[in-house]
């Protein structure tokens, strides 16, 4: 396994070994004791599963407080992932990163506390699996507009799918700053 910094602090890229052969393939989408070796050393308590078919966008969601680092695995078809820093007292707030997630390269992403998080569905369909560090709390549950000038992300659709919530969804500056007070040190994972 390979597990490398994003450019992002905090965001990592893993790439599992994947044993394949004429059968198929295996591998191991979390084991405590190697993520840990690797500085993934945190605890889950959700997995959640999503189905969207092609150019269905979800997100920029965010919660706060009660935040969730994630992580990211896609099991089916492929998607542009987008991480975005809004981590009041970071030196990269409001910057973004984005990453290709398939089923075929195996990729998981690392998403701490303190990021945005958002995906858009680049193949015919997509299953979606993520490992949340806290339980979901609707009440806490913040979303940025997808398409926020401010940002200027660079989505690899001109007309994606988005449910209602994510299509009104406000832009980064009108919301207040008490929404962004996540501490950069509970975000840092060696």
């Amino acid at each position: 396994m390979d597990v490398f910094d994003a450019n992002l602090p905090g965001v990592r890229v893993v790439e599992p070994d994947v044993y394949a052969d004429e059968r198929g393939a295996f591998l191991e989408t979390w084991n405590a004791r190697d993520y840990g070796k690797h500085g993934l050393d945190v605890t889950f308590v959700q997995d959640n599963l999503s189905r969207s078919k092609h150019r269905v966008l979800r997100g920029l969601h965010f919660q706060n407080p009660r935040p969730q680092g994630k992580l990211i695995s896609v099991l089916k078809g492929e998607v542009y992932d987008v991480v975005v820093d809004i981590r009041a007292d970071s030196d990269t707030f409001g910057e973004w990163e984005g990453l290709t997630l398939s089923a075929q390269n195996a990729r998981q992403l690392y998403v701490p506390e303190g990021f945005a998080h958002g995906f858009v569905v680049t193949s015919d369909e997509a299953l979606f699996h993520y490992k949340c560090t806290d339980f979901y709390h609707p009440e806490t549950e913040g979303v940025i507009r997808w398409n926020d000038p401010a940002l200027g992300i660079e989505w690899p659709v001109d007309d994606p799918i988005l449910s209602e919530r994510d299509e009104g969804a406000p832009l980064l500056e009108s919301l207040p700053d008490e929404r962004f007070a996540f501490s950069t040190s509970h975000t840092a994972i060696s």
